[in-house]
Order: C-alpha cells, then sequence, then structure tokens
C-alpha cells in the first residue's frame, strides 16, 4: 500500500479532486465545461512537457512561456501581414526552435548553467516581442485554415486536445521506446557515467532544450489560433503553472523524475482546480496561493522519495 501510494498517490488525489468538484461546483461536470478544461489543459500541458524533456536531461529552461510569447507575435506578424497559413504555423515553430537551439547551445558551447541562460533567453524574447509589436496585440481577421488548429474539433473533441494527444504520444515514444529516449535518461541520472558509456551528452542536453523550444512554439501557434490574437506577454502566465505541472508530475508514476504521463496528469489536475475553484466563486488570488502550496510540496514530497531510494540503495 505504501509502494502504491507513492507512485499512485497523487493521481489518486487527483481524481478525487474532480469527484469532489463534480459535486461541489455548479455546472462543473457539464460536458461543454469538461471539454473547455480539456482544451485549457492541452496548451498548459503542451508547454510543461516541452519543459519536461529538458528537465529529462537534468536541465531547466524558464524560457518557456516567454519564447511562446515571441512565437506567437511572430506567427502573428506573419498571418496579419497576409502570408499564407503554413508560413504563420513554420514561423511560431521556428522561432520556438531557434530559441530552444540557442539554450542548448548556451549550455553546451558557453558552458552556461541552464538557469542562467535560459533566464536571459527569457528576457531576450520578452524583449524581442515587445520590440516586434510596440507593446499591442495582433487582433483583426484571421484565416480559417489558422484558427481550425485551434478552435476546430473533431469527433466533438476540441483540436487542441488532439493535438496534445500526438505530442503525448510522440514524447511518450522517444524517451520510453527509442535510443535517444534512453541517452536523454541516462544523461539526466548519471551524466559522467552516460559520458564514459559514449553517450554525446551535450547533444543529448541540447536536444531536450530545442525540444522544449519547439514545443513552446506549438503551443503559441494553438494559443494565437484559439484566440484569434497576439500578444507579446500571452504566454506570461503559463510560466508557473507549466513549472508546477512538472513538478507535480515528479509526485507520481516515477516518483522523483520528470515523466511524461506526470506531466499531463499534473496539467490536468491543475486545470481542474482552477476552473472549480472559479466555479465555486473562490477570489482569483486563492488559485495563486494553492499554486505556491503545490510547488513547494511536489519538490518536498518528490525530494523524499529520493532519498527513501537513495537510502534503499
Amino acid at each position: 500500500m505504501r509502494d502504491f501510494l507513492e507512485t499512485y498517490g497523487t493521481a489518486v488525489a487527483g481524481l478525487a479532486l474532480l469527484i469532489f468538484f463534480a459535486v461541489a461546483a455548479p455546472n462543473f461536470a457539464s460536458p461543454g465545461n469538461l471539454l473547455n478544461v480539456l482544451k485549457e489543459t492541452s496548451f498548459l500541458a503542451i508547454l510543461a512537457l516541452g519543459f519536461t524533456l529538458a528537465l529529462i536531461n537534468a536541465e531547466l529552461d524558464l524560457s518557456v512561456a516567454d519564447v511562446a510569447s515571441l512565437s506567437a507575435v511572430v506567427a502573428g506578424a506573419l498571418i496579419q501581414g497576409g502570408h499564407p497559413v503554413i508560413t504563420g504555423v513554420a514561423g511560431g515553430l521556428l522561432v520556438g526552435l531557434v530559441c530552444g537551439l540557442g539554450n542548448g547551445m548556451a549550455v553546451t558551447v558557453l558552458r552556461v548553467p541552464s538557469l542562467i541562460a535560459t533566464l536571459g533567453m527569457a528576457a531576450i524574447a520578452r524583449g524581442l516581442a515587445f520590440a516586434l509589436t510596440d507593446g499591442v496585440s495582433f487582433v483583426g481577421r484571421w484565416p480559417a485554415g489558422y484558427t481550425g488548429l485551434g478552435r476546430g474539433a473533431w469527433l466533438g473533441v476540441p483540436a487542441p486536445v488532439w493535438w496534445l494527444a500526438g505530442v503525448t504520444l510522440g514524447a511518450l515514444f522517444l524517451v520510453k521506446w527509442t535510443r535517444t529516449g534512453a541517452r536523454m535518461t541516462a544523461t539526466g541520472e548519471a551524466g559522467e557515467s552516460a559520458r564514459l558509456a559514449g553517450i554525446n551528452i551535450r547533444l543529448m542536453k541540447c536536444l531536450g532544450l530545442a525540444l522544449a523550444g519547439l514545443l513552446a512554439g506549438a503551443t503559441a501557434v494553438l494559443l494565437t489560433a484559439s484566440l484569434s490574437s497576439a500578444a507579446p506577454n500571452m504566454a506570461g502566465d503559463y510560466f508557473l503553472y507549466a513549472i508546477a505541472s512538472v513538478l507535480l508530475g515528479m509526485t507520481m508514476f516515477e516518483p522523483g523524475r520528470a515523466n511524461v504521463p506526470g506531466t499531463l496528469v499534473g496539467a490536468l489536475t491543475l486545470k481542474v482546480l482552477g476552473n472549480g475553484l472559479v466555479l465555486m466563486g473562490a477570489p482569483y488570488y486563492v488559485q495563486d496561493i494553492v499554486l505556491g502550496a503545490i510547488i513547494i510540496a511536489s519538490v518536498a514530497l518528490s525530494a523524499t522519495v529520493l532519498k527513501k531510494a537513495a537510502f534503499k540503495f
């Protein structure tokens, strides 16, 4: 029972939270609201999965939200400039990928700690986003082919949920069933041993950070498509929630380690919590208080699990 609770306890708590709000919060269990929760989870989870892929390599990417905002305004500028939909999508993804590669090069070539490198990239991305927009949002008519990426639906399920399913399966396949994923995991868990075993740990770290940037770009494309607008700080609110999703995910399935299923459930739990609190009439600042408590508790629990594992070993 102790092992079960350590592995799945947080997921069970999330399920209990879902049941509680279904009973206590008005309209929470309505199909429309549940689909909206899933849609909102998609944006957060895709961004958080990028953070997860970087963290699997034992690197932090604190620039994901600002890179997403920069990618959003670039995509918005291209679309509002009359360029084809594919150009806007490619522009948003490319900006994210380039920023991620920049982080990777700073960490692996310049030997700058990822905490500092990504904070620097966050400042650069934020400044460029405001420079491109003069602090205003891109609004107006957006092509239906573009907005369909974020507003469309298939089989009654919002399009972003399908995009999230694809990203999740891709990330899970990469980490669990490819040699590259095994090398990324080895790099994060025992970097020196991985290097002595012949693994190019610089390449793995660069790959993880590049994927984090790419998924930040994907989040930006879906957000702009869903909202039909692009603002220089539109993804800023996702920063702490993305980190909290990953940290919360580290308390389940593979306790103490960043993992794809845990991040997905963590993001869903946070969105369920936020939505339920709003429907119950809780003040907006309550979410911030709960979020901070979750971050602290998640780190403490993960550290405790790792200490127990080390002691057993």
